[in-house]
């Protein structure tokens, strides 16, 4: 491995050794918690644009197997790690972390010390940075970091351009995907239902000409305040099909309804983030995967109210409306498997039920 710089614009330089592609890209430097997935983390399209630094020391000792992509292109803009495990020991290992990396364009940098550059962010916030070989002229990349903006286009790039459909001969659920998880189709392929995957920028004249029985909202990347077309769509649609969205998905269906949002210092991101359940009591380990939360008091008058709550500091998780067949959480729901099958699935599947009757 060569030797490879990962510059930040607050004028930090970390010297590690380079792994994955050579092919660097400016991005928003952020941190994940989670001890595991680093396969579905690098294929999570909510990740595009970001370079994103996992806290657990080593990663890529259990190598890329065939089943766990969240999507077919990876949209990460760069990956850094402590301790990069060269040659992995996996029963459903298909090839190294290092090939992967090469094959789709990804950079990777490790050997530095993430849990200082863990306490950089946490201090000062998420940042862009880049990486780049040993001998670049440092002090200009720094000056280029601080001149160019962050992409505002995030879902722009993740959504797909077509609609398809995934036929099932039950209740229809048209899912607008502004760069959806694979999991979430899966959680709905489990309960038989025909799916149509439609782009972000869909009308709602277009979704309500499929007669969907359900609307799902995706996850995606970026500021909600940046999908200005689906907030627009999603105030036509409430109160005419029941709706559950999830983190981006959920930020918007807040905005439809006149909440507001808000960037956190550093985000959440990670597969161990606690959520209590305010009805039941409840608490919960989730993953999540976002820079922005709904502000609290705005869900005053909108007819909205908080259904769940971060633990670690106290931002809306969850809401429902008081009048309408609508709810959406910030964090993803998806099981892993189909032993363990998320309930909010199943209120979703209620909801549409109740509604079909009433109907």
């Amino acid at each position: 491995m060569k030797e490879r710089l990962l510059i930040l614009e607050d004028g930090h330089v970390f010297e590690g050794e380079g792994f994955g592609a050579d092919t660097y890209q400016m991005g928003e430097l952020v941190f994940n918690t989670g001890m595991m997935g680093y396969q579905e983390i690098l294929t999570d399209a909510s990740y595009y644009g970001q370079i994103v630094m996992m806290t657990y020391p080593m990663i890529g000792n259990y190598g890329i197997n065939r089943d766990d992509f969240e999507s077919v292109d990876p949209a990460v803009f760069g990956l850094v790690v402590g301790e990069y495990c060269q040659i992995p020991h996996n029963w459903r290992s298909e090839m190294s972390l290092n090939e992967f990396m090469t094959l789709k364009n990804i950079p990777g940098i490790c050997n530095i010390d993430t849990r200082e550059l863990t306490k950089i962010i946490r201090k000062n916030g998420t940042m862009k940075a880049i990486m780049a070989d040993k001998g670049a002229d440092v002090a200009a990349i720094i000056e280029q970091l601080k001149q160019t903006d962050l992409s505002k286009d995030q879902v722009s790039k993740v959504s797909i351009n077509k609609p398809f459909q995934i036929p099932n001969h039950a209740d229809r659920v048209v899912l607008i995907d502004l760069g959806s998880k694979n999991g979430i189709i899966r959680e709905l392929n489990l309960r038989q239902l025909d799916i149509v995957v439609v782009p972000y920028n869909t009308s709602a004249e277009d979704i309500l000409a499929l007669s969907p029985d359900g609307i799902m909202i995706s996850d995606g990347p970026g500021n909600p305040d940046d999908v200005s077309e689906t907030i627009e769509t999603l105030k036509k649609l409430i109160g005419k099909v029941p709706m559950f969205g999830i983190s981006m998905g959920y930020q918007l269906l807040a905005k439809a309804c006149g909440a507001k949002t808000y960037k956190l210092k550093f985000g959440h991101r990670g597969s161990n983030h606690p959520v209590i359940d305010l009805a039941s009591g409840q608490s919960e380990i989730t993953a999540q995967n976002h820079s922005y939360a709904v502000e609290e008091e705005s869900l005053k008058g909108t007819g909205l109210i908080m259904t769940h709550k971060a633990l670690n500091d106290n931002s809306v998780q969850g809401i429902k409306h008081e009048a309408y067949a609508v709810f959406g959480v910030q964090y993803h729901p998806q099981s892993i498997d189909s032993e363990h099958i998320h309930p909010l699935y199943d209120q979703f599947y209620q909801m549409i039920e109740a509604h079909k009757e009433v109907r």
